[in-house]
């Protein structure tokens, strides 16, 4: 059956990777809203877009109504972790607020909610973890999705919750950086820098995300999925990683401890996430890290330095 995805948040890096796989789709029409001005018309002339600010109840019911999707899959959010611990309102209106004027209209209109969260609904005590492990955040960003995981679990429209860990990719005209980029252009400058040991992740190439939230909608599954790589790293590891990939001196890389930097949000220490459920029911399959790269360093146009 013909589906309509509408995507929430097209100009961050997970709803690109969403518009770039769900266009090619057959049967599939995508639609894509953002609160800024469209920064895929260029590359993707042929998507329909839609402007849209999540926190407007009013323009939601407008929006939703008007495009009628099947399926609407939720990635705008602000993910800033300190930027959330410092301005706490903001940080509510745009994680916990928005999503309760997107169900308000999805219940009204029986559209299939895909809400994407974080492993920052947990406390980092143990790790990897699953999806029946019990959400304790150690900060306010943390707070705020498990709050809008809380709203989303008590709709009575079909609902869907993916949650991931530390994202990283290449987008067209994106300010963000993540932390293989981060890396990658502070040796390339022969910027020393220093890395936690003290923290675990599965790091989830932004593809792999947009895949999960994908096969999610074409299957019409509902729960939570966890969807992230399978590698347990800590951010020194991935680090090394980086540097060995692309021929740069892990000389110029410390290893440090977590309270080494002063930052307004704890960060949980050990997450992480179990993928089994995703791989048994979904069919879901992560690149390996050094795959991820490789199809980062692609798309930047530089494999051929990297052999």
């Amino acid at each position: 059956m013909a589906k309509r995805i509408l995507i929430t948040g097209s100009n961050g890096l997970l709803g690109q990777k969403l518009v770039a796989l769900l266009r090619t789709q057959p049967e599939i029409e995508v639609v894509a809203s953002s609160r800024g001005a469209n920064k895929l018309a260029t590359l993707y002339p042929d998507v329909r877009f839609v402007p849209l600010d999540v926190t407007d109840a009013a323009q939601v019911t407008q929006v939703l109504s008007d495009v009628n999707p099947s399926h609407l899959i939720h990635t705008a959010a602000m993910t800033n972790v300190d930027e959330c611990e410092l301005n706490r309102a903001a940080c509510w209106q745009q994680n916990v607020t928005a999503v309760e004027n997107l169900v308000a209209v999805c219940e009204v209109l029986a559209v299939h909610l895909i809400h994407v969260s974080t492993d920052f609904v947990f406390s980092g005590n143990a790790g990897p973890l699953a999806e029946d492990a019990l959400p304790a955040p150690v900060n306010y960003y943390g707070e705020s999705k498990m709050a809008a995981e809380q709203v989303v679990q008590v709709a009575t429209c079909p609902w869907s919750i993916v949650r991931t860990v530390l994202v990283y990719g290449v987008a067209h005209d994106y300010g963000r950086t993540n932390i293989v980029l981060w890396v990658r252009d502070s040796l390339r400058a022969h910027t020393p820098i220093k890395v936690v040991d003290d923290q675990l992740r599965t790091p989830t190439l932004a593809e792999d995300l947009a895949q999960g939230c994908w096969l999610v909608a074409q299957q019409n599954a509902t729960g939570i999925f966890h969807i992230s790589g399978d590698e347990l790293l800590t951010p020194y590891d991935m680090a090394l990683r980086v540097a060995d990939f692309f021929g740069l001196d892990k000389q110029l890389i410390t290893k440090v401890n977590s309270d080494t930097f002063t930052q307004p949000a704890r960060r949980p220490p050990r997450t992480g996430f179990i993928i089994s459920k995703a791989r048994r029911i979904l069919g879901y399959q992560p690149h390996s890290f050094e795959e991820g790269m490789r199809l980062l360093a692609q798309q930047l146009g530089e494999i051929q330095q990297t052999g």
